[in-house]
C-alpha cells in the first residue's frame, strides 16, 4: 500500500517521498541505512516492468507439455503421429529428441527432461509440442497417445524406507534414501541423564505451495533468429541464471557459451524458481522449429508440477535442569523430498543443523532422513528447512517452560546463543549474536501492550497473569486472547564448505552515471536498491546516477544463486569492492590532473573535491578514459571459508537472529483463530535499507501466518488434491495482523557495512509463536500444522490438550 501511494505521488510530482519506517540508529554513512524507495517500484506498480509473458517476437510459437496423470507408472508406448499431423503444429518432441544430457537438477542430476521409462509423480513431463497458438498446442497434447502401466506408489518417507519398497532411482547409491544427515555433539545419553525434566513430542509440518504471483514462463529464441540473437537465448525469471544456462546447454548438447540466459522481471520466487521449469523445453522447441517459442504455465499446471516445501515428521526430546539450563536435545526428522532430489539434500541439512534452536546445548544428536517418494518434488522454500525444525523446537521449549514453571522468555534468555557460545555443529560464535537484544526488545514491547489492554478492561479468567496467560473482555467472554513467543536463527550464505562467491562489475560513463552489473536475481527482495545504495556510497554519487543491470549471462558476471539469504552479503560485497576499485582508479586520475596527493581527493554528491578544487564526477571519468584507463572494473568476492558438516569449525559465515511474539484471539464457540498483532525483532547485522527490510519482515510474517493457520498442499496417495489456487487457502488482507517491527543491528565484520542476511529469517518463528499463543489462550497444544479449526473446536470441547494429527498425515508415524 505504501508503494502504491508513493508511486501515485511520484506520477504527480516526479519525486518519491520516503515512507515511514522503524527508527534505526544514526550512522555516519550517507546512503547505507537510508529508507530509500525501491528503484523498480514505479515500473512495477504502473505495469511498465517486463515479465517473460510480456515478450513477443514475430513468428513466435507456443509450447505445451504433456504430463503424467499417474504418481508412478511404467511407460510402455508413446505415439505422437496424430499430434504431428495436426495443422499448425510445428514440433512434437519426446525423450528421443533430447540430443544431450537427458536429466537435469541443481545438485543431483536425477530429473528427466522428458521421461522415457517411468513417470515418478503426477506432473512428470512426457512430451512437448510447439504450435501456432496456445489452443492448438493443447489440442496436440490431447492427440498424443501414451500407454502406461500403473505401479503402486510410495506416498510417505516411512514407506519408502521399508525393505520391500520399490526403488525409485536405482542409480542412487542409497536407494530411496536421498540423504541421511547426522549432527552430534557431546554425549546425548549423558545429557538426558543429567536432566531433571525431559519433554518429548512428535510434530508434523505440511507440504506448502510457493504461490508466487507470476506462474512460470519462458521464451526461447533460436540462434541466428535475428541480429540480436546470434546464439540461443532464453528469457526467463530465474533465481539461478548461470545454473539454468549449464542445464540448458547440457540438455541440448551445446557448449555453455552457445546459450544466453536473460532475466525478465520476476513475479516472486521464495525458492520456487530455482529448479528448471520450462527453460529446457522451450529451448528444445526453438532449436527444433527455428522459431521463438513461449511456454507459459497456467496456474493449474504450475501447482501440479513444481516443487513444494518439504513436509516433515519431527520427533524431538529436550532435557533441562530445574533452573532451566538445557542439557540435551535428541531429534529424528523425516523429510518427504518427493520424486526428485531438487534441493532436498541441502534443505533437510539446514533443518537438521538448526534443530537445537538458537540455544546453547552441550549434548545433541540429530538424525534426518530425506526420502524419495512418488509425491511432488520438494525443494527450496523460504526458510529452507529451518521453518520446519523451528516449529518443533519452539513448541517444545514452551512445553518445557511450563513443566519447569518458568516464563517462556526467561527460559529462552537463559539458554540463548551469545558471543563465545558453540552451536550444535561445533561453530564458535565470535561476533554478531543479537538474540538477547531481540528477546529484550520483544518482551518489553509485549508487556507494554499487555498493560495497555489491562487498563482497557481485559481480565484474566483464572489466577494466571501476564501476556502469556489467557484474558477475556466482559463484553465477549467466548473470545480468548493470549500472546505466544518464539525465537529463531538462520544462516547467511551457502555454508557447509560450498564455494560461495559472487562477481560484480561496476562501470562509469562519461555522462557521470554508473552501472552495476551482476547476474543475481531480483525476486522482490530489493536487491536492485541495495546494490545501488552500496555503489552510491562507495563512489559518492546521488542515487539517481546509479543503475543496476541484472542476470544476463552474456553481460553480467555470475552472482550465484538467490538463495540462503546470501545476496546482500555476497553480491553486496562484490559490488562494494568493485566500486571501491573504480574509485581508486578515479582517485589517481583526479590527483594527477589536480596535482594533489590521492589522500586529499574526496567523492561527494557527484563531485570530486581536492584541496579546494571542485570537479564533476563525469569529468574525472572522461579524464580516465582519455588516458586509456579502464572505467569498468569487476571484483570476484569469496565469502569466508566454511567447513562441511561433521568437520567442526565454521559451518556458516554468519547467523541472523529473530524473536517474534504473536497475539491471537480464539473463538471458543467456533474454533476460529485470529492473529491480532505480531511484535518482532530481527538482528540483521546492518540494515542497508530499512524500508525494504521492513517489507521483508512483514512479508515473512504473513507467509508464516499462512503456514501456521491455513496452507496445506494436500496430496493423497500421490494425487494432488489441490488443483486450483482457490482450493489453497492463503491469508488475505482480512487476516493481516498489526505488525510492530524492531531492527536490531549487531554487525558482522565480513558483511558489507556489517550486514548479514534477512530474506528467510522473518518467516521462521511466526508459526510456533502463533501455536504457542493458541495454547496459552485455550490450553490446546498444536503438534500438526496447519491448525485445523474444527479439530481445535473438538479438542476444546473434549478437554483434549494436544492435537497430534491432521488431514494427509496417515502412514507417517514411526512404527
Amino acid at each position: 500500500a505504501a508503494l502504491v501511494k508513493a508511486a501515485a505521488t511520484a506520477m504527480r510530482t516526479g519525486v518519491l517521498p520516503p515512507p515511514e519506517v522503524p527508527e534505526v540508529p544514526h550512522r555516519p554513512l550517507r546512503f547505507v541505512g537510508r529508507p530509500v524507495p525501491r528503484p523498480d517500484a514505479v515500473e512495477k506498480v504502473t505495469g511498465r516492468a517486463l515479465y517473460a509473458d510480456d515478450l513477443q517476437f514475430p513468428d513466435m510459437l507456443y509450447g505445451a507439455t504433456l504430463r503424467s496423470p499417474y504418481p508412478y507408472a511404467r511407460i510402455k508406448r508413446i505415439d505422437t503421429s496424430k499430434a504431428k499431423a495436426l495443422p499448425g503444429v510445428h514440433a512434437v518432441l519426446t525423450h528421443e529428441d533430447v540430443p544431450g544430457r537427458k536429466v537435469h537438477g541443481v545438485i543431483y542430476k536425477d530429473w528427466p527432461v522428458l521421461c522415457w521409462d517411468v513417470v515418478r509423480y503426477v506432473g512428470d513431463a512426457v512430451a512437448i509440442v510447439a504450435a501456432e497458438t496456445p489452443e492448438l498446442a493443447q489440442q496436440a497434447l490431447d492427440l498424443i497417445e501414451v500407454e502406461y502401466e500403473p505401479l503402486e506408489p510410495i506416498t510417505t518417507p516411512l514407506q519408502g524406507l521399508q525393505p520391500d519398497a520399490p526403488v525409485l532411482h536405482p542409480e542412487h547409491p542409497t536407494g530411496n534414501l536421498l540423504k541421511h544427515i547426522h549432527v552430534e555433539r557431546g554425549d546425548v545419553e549423558q545429557g538426558l541423564a543429567e536432566a531433571d525434566v525431559i519433554v518429548e513430542r512428535v510434530y508434523h509440518t505440511p507440504r506448502t505451495e510457493h504461490a508466487f504471483l507470476e506462474p512460470e514462463c519462458t521464451v526461447a529464441v533460436p540462434a541466428g533468429y535475428d541480429a540480436d540473437h546470434p546464439k540461443l537465448t532464453v528469457y526467463v525469471g530465474s533465481q539461478i541464471p548461470y545454473a539454468d544456462r549449464e542445464q540448458i546447454a547440457a540438455a541440448l548438447g551445446l557448449p555453455e557459451d552457445a546459450v544466453r540466459v536473460r532475466a525478465t522481471a520476476i513475479g516472486g520466487g521464495f525458492g520456487g524458481k530455482e529448479d528448471i521449469a520450462g527453460q529446457i523445453h522451450a529451448a528444445l522447441l526453438a532449436q527444433a522449429t527455428g522459431r521463438p517459442v513461449k511456454i507459459l504455465y497456467s496456474r493449474q499446471e504450475s501447482l501440479r508440477f513444481h516443487p513444494k516445501r518439504h513436509p516433515t515428521q519431527i520427533r524431538i526430546k529436550i532435557g533441562a535442569k530445574r533452573d532451566g539450563t538445557l542439557t540435551a536435545v535428541q531429534a529424528t526428522l523425516y523429510g518427504d523430498t518427493g520424486a526428485y532430489a531438487s534441493l532436498g539434500d541441502k534443505v533437510m541439512t539446514r533443518a537438521t543443523t538448526h534443530a537445537t534452536g538458537p540455544y546453547i546445548v552441550p549434548h545433541a544428536r540429530i538424525d534426518c532422513y530425506a526420502v524419495y517418494t512418488n509425491n511432488p518434488p520438494a525443494g527450496a522454500f523460504r526458510g529452507f528447512g529451518v521453518t520446519q525444525s523451528a516449529f518443533a523446537v519452539e513448541s517444545t521449549m514452551d512445553i518445557l517452560a511450563e513443566a519447569l514453571g518458568m516464563d517462556p522468555v526467561a527460559l529462552r534468555r537463559k539458554n540463548a546463543l551469545r558471543v563465545g557460545a558453540t552451536t550444535a555443529t561445533g561453530q564458535v560464535l565470535r561476533e554478531s549474536v543479537g538474540l538477547l537484544a531481540c528477546l529484550d526488545a520483544v518482551e518489553r514491547r509485549v508487556w507494554d501492550l499487555y498493560r495497555e489492554d489491562m487498563k482497557a478492561g481485559w481480565q484474566h479468567p483464572d489466577d494466571r497473569e501476564g501476556p502469556w496467560a489467557p484474558r477475556v473482555h466482559p463484553d465477549r467472554p467466548h473470545k480468548v486472547r493470549a500472546w505466544g513467543v518464539a525465537a529463531a536463527f538462520k544462516n547467511t550464505g551457502l555454508g557447509g564448505g560450498a564455494p560461495d562467491k559472487a562477481t560484480a562489475a561496476v562501470a562509469a560513463f562519461p555522462d557521470g552515471t554508473v552501472e552495476v552489473r551482476i547476474a543475481s536475481a531480483e525476486i522482490g527482495q530489493g536487491l536492485v536498491g541495495v546494490l545501488a545504495q552500496i555503489a552510491a556510497e562507495e563512489l559518492g554519487l546521488p542515487l539517481h546516477r546509479v543503475r543496476v543491470y541484472l542476470s544476463d549471462t552474456d553481460v553480467t558476471p555470475d552472482g550465484g544463486p538467490t538463495t540462503a539469504s546470501r545476496q546482500t552479503f555476497v553480491s553486496g560485497n562484490a559490488c562494494r569492492y568493485a566500486a571501491r576499485q573504480l574509485r581508486e582508479v578515479l582517485t589517481l586520475v583526479a590527483a594527477e590532473r589536480l596535482d594533489v596527493a590521492p589522500a586529499e581527493v574526496r567523492f561527494e554528491e557527484g563531485t570530486v573535491w581536492a584541496n579546494g578544487h571542485r570537479v564533476d564526477f563525469a569529468q574525472v571519468v572522461r579524464w580516465a578514459q582519455e588516458e586509456g584507463r579502464e572505467t569498468e572494473l569487476a571484483y570476484e568476492y569469496w565469502a569466508p571459508e566454511t567447513r562441511p558438516l561433521g568437520q567442526g569449525g565454521d559451518m556458516h559465515v554468519a547467523f541472523s537472529f529473530g524473536v517474534q511474539a504473536a497475539e491471537v484471539e480464539v473463538d471458543t464457540e467456533t474454533g476460529e483463530v485470529r492473529v491480532l498483532r505480531v511484535v518482532s525483532a530481527h538482528d540483521v547485522g546492518r540494515a542497508i535499507n530499512p524500508l525494504m527490510l521492513l517489507g521483508q519482515i512483514e512479508g515473512g510474517i504473513v507467509m508464516g501466518l499462512g503456514n501456521a493457520l491455513t496452507e496445506h498442499f494436500i496430496v493423497e496417495e500421490g494425487q494432488p488434491w489441490v488443483r486450483r489456487l482457490g482450493q489453497y487457502r492463503m491469508p488475505n488482507i482480512e487476516h493481516m495482523p498489526e505488525m510492530i517491527s524492531v531492527i536490531v543491528e549487531d554487525e558482522v565484520q565480513a558483511g558489507p557495512y556489517g550486514a548479514k542476511g534477512v530474506g528467510e529469517l522473518p518467516s521462521i518463528p511466526t508459526s510456533p509463536a502463533i501455536t504457542n499463543a493458541i495454547y496459552n489462550a485455550v490450553g490446546v497444544r498444536i503438534l500438526t500444522l496447519p491448525v485445523d479449526q474444527d479439530a481445535l473446536l473438538r479438542a476444546m470441547k473434549a478437554g483434549c490438550r494436544e492435537i497430534t494429527e491432521g488431514w494427509g498425515w496417515s502412514g507417517w508415524n514411526e512404527t
